[in-house]
């Protein structure tokens, strides 16, 4: 078959469409989602690259026989994420459930089942997690624009699969099983190590300021110039104007020509949050609370939304070491207890935030002191950070490589 894949395998192989190999390829059903039910159905949020997270499935109210539900799962099958940019074509593989409890596939998720007389389903999976089939995927199957692309079964179930015989498919299958088991041992414990590097600093920020000799504990407000604003509420972009900061933005502060622009109209409504130089940046709304950003000389001017709080320190504070005060346990408590009510869509309200406590220095030269040693402590820690990030990166560059390489014949097994 022509496959538009320029992959040569071995002559001992040959080229099927997967709905050749396959006994059942399908998406799943479409749940009637309750708090506890007898159908556990696997989402896309839940089918992920490292496994399934049991904690994202959910519920479908059915009565019946499970085995008759469309998407039932049995152990072996192969699962497709099938919409959504950045999500689609995220494999999983399915052994069993958590508990007792019958599984099925959501509709936005394909089961691909082998069929185990022409196909082992441990290499089904791993040829459809493997680079040249994720590539050949939003190459040729995916239809759709930006995050409304969908992967349609008629265009999988033609899709390409390289078939060796039977016994080398599961010799392929047991070395990668064993191989990839070692990868992603190393993963995992590079993923503790960057987690518990994280907790490691917000203990050594915490006791920067608990520790301090001249430290006070204040109100945040008496370091401000100003009281702590919200951002516009309803922006309206156009294509010149006033540029303008979201949560996402605040990651990467550095080229103003990156930001959204509303008008100058709009953003005069709302003068005070028009952001001046060394004003901090906070994020006040939902999981991202506590995220923070300063702004340099390049982004004055912008005006921001309405999940972010700018703050105006008092000129002779520093906002570096403001923020390192953010990322403290302490300032999480105090979130905690201000936004408890909230469990839905937690939103911090700009007089709280006035009134935390925070432990500083009363003495200038010990917050000159301080603010140094946070910075010098950060560059340190996030040359830490990058080296775990290179180290799970070639983790999993070599751990795709090997799969590519293993199930096109690349590697003698």
């Amino acid at each position: 078959m022509s496959t538009g894949l320029d992959i040569a395998i071995p002559h001992s192989w040959s080229w099927s469409p997967l709905k050749f190999v396959t006994t059942y390829l399908d998406r799943g059903t479409a749940p009637d989602y309750i708090d506890d039910g007898p159908i556990r159905a696997i989402s896309q949020a839940s089918n992920q690259a490292f496994g399934f997270d049991w904690q994202r499935t959910r519920f479908h109210d059915y009565n019946g026989d499970p085995r008759r539900l469309k998407g039932y799962l049995l152990p072996g099958d192969v699962l497709v994420n099938s919409t959504g940019n950045g999500t689609l074509g995220r494999v999983g593989y399915f052994t069993e459930g958590p508990d007792e409890i019958p599984c099925a596939a959501d509709g936005h998720v394909t089961v691909v089942r082998a069929d185990e007389y022409n196909v082992d389903p441990r290499y089904m999976y791993y040829w459809l997690s493997s680079t040249p089939f994720q590539d050949y995927i939003y190459a040729a199957l995916v239809v759709g624009a930006t995050n409304q692309i969908e992967l349609y079964r008629e265009r999988l179930a033609g899709a390409p699969i390289p078939v060796p015989p039977v016994e080398e498919q599961r010799r392929i299958a047991d070395f990668l099983d064993a191989e990839i088991s070692k990868i992603d041992t190393l993963i995992s414990l590079r993923s503790l190590q960057d987690s518990t590097l994280g907790e490691r600093e917000a203990a050594w920020r915490s006791h920067l300021f608990l520790a301090s000799k001249s430290g006070v504990w204040i109100r945040v407000k008496h370091l401000l110039r100003s009281k702590p604003r919200y951002g516009v509420l309803v922006p309206e972009f156009v294509d010149d104007g006033v540029p303008f900061i979201r949560v996402a933005n605040l990651s990467d502060l550095t080229n103003r020509n990156r930001l959204a622009t509303i008008a100058y109209g709009l953003s005069a409504q709302y003068a005070r949050t028009v952001t001046m130089i060394n004003d901090v940046l906070i994020t006040v709304v939902g999981g991202t609370i506590g995220k923070t950003a300063i702004v340099p000389e390049d982004i004055a001017g912008a005006n921001v939304a309405r999940a972010i709080a700018v703050l105006r320190l008092n000129p002779k504070h520093a906002s570096s070491l403001f923020t390192t005060w953010v990322e403290t346990p302490e300032f999480m408590q105090q979130v905690h207890l201000a936004t408890e009510a909230d469990s839905a869509q937690p939103t911090l309200g700009m007089e709280d935030l006035a009134n935390f406590s925070v432990r500083w220095p009363a003495d200038y030269s010990e917050e000159r002191v301080m603010t140094q040693t946070a910075h010098e402590h950060q560059l340190d820690t996030a040359a830490v950070h990058a080296t775990l990030n290179r180290q799970l990166a070639l983790l999993g560059e070599r751990r795709q490589a090997l799969i590519s390489a293993a199930v096109t014949g690349g590697i003698s097994i």
